[in-house]
């Protein structure tokens, strides 16, 4: 038996983080894991539990092979680790903070994979991205633009929405609902 992943993704400001976090038990009661990130970041940046590494680093784990899926986005680079394969084929499933941008690339080397993008209401989105203080009011209008595109082309594909603008509690209840219903993506 192989187990699925599950490839969660959505603007920052979303709440992805916060959902993984209030997820996880649940998941791993389900047989689900959640892949740690590796992330060329301050191991003091506040989010999500991620592997801290300098570019070097990151550098050496990919070309080392380390990485079951790794791209760049906002500044960044990401890799999930291959460890997520073991995983998978002694059944077990996995959920994977992804990167809408790379959606195409982790489709190609997992044809079955279970897209979920998490949403939030525009007003919502624009106002958690504003008290964050980390981006201009343009560069905020900008990303909320293409998370306008994303969430559009999204609506046509092969990508289960789940709206997170309400309280987090029913949002982690409607993704174990969608990971269930989801058997269906794999």
């Amino acid at each position: 038996m192989t187990g699925r992943l599950i490839y969660l993704m959505g603007p920052s400001g979303a709440g992805k983080d916060s959902l993984l976090q209030a997820a996880s038990e649940p998941l791993q009661a389900r047989g689900c894991r959640i892949a740690r990130r590796v992330i060329t970041r301050s191991a003091e940046a506040v989010g999500e539990d991620a592997l801290a590494v300098t570019e070097a680093e990151f550098e050496q784990l990919r070309h080392s092979g380390a990485f079951a899926l790794h791209w760049q986005a906002n500044g960044l680079r990401y890799g999930i680790s291959r460890e997520i394969d073991d995983w998978m084929a002694a059944g077990e499933d996995v959920l994977v903070n992804g990167s809408r941008g790379y959606l195409p690339e982790a489709r190609e080397r997992y044809p079955q994979l279970c897209a979920v993008l998490l949403t939030v209401a525009l007003p919502v989105l624009r106002e958690r991205l504003l008290a964050r203080g980390r981006e201009s009011l343009d560069e905020i209008e900008a990303r909320l633009a293409r998370n306008q595109q994303f969430y559009s082309a999204a609506e046509q594909g092969e990508v289960l929405i789940l709206d997170n603008s309400g309280p987090l509690e029913e949002t982690m209840q409607r993704l174990l609902q969608l990971i269930e219903r989801g058997r269906a993506c794999a």
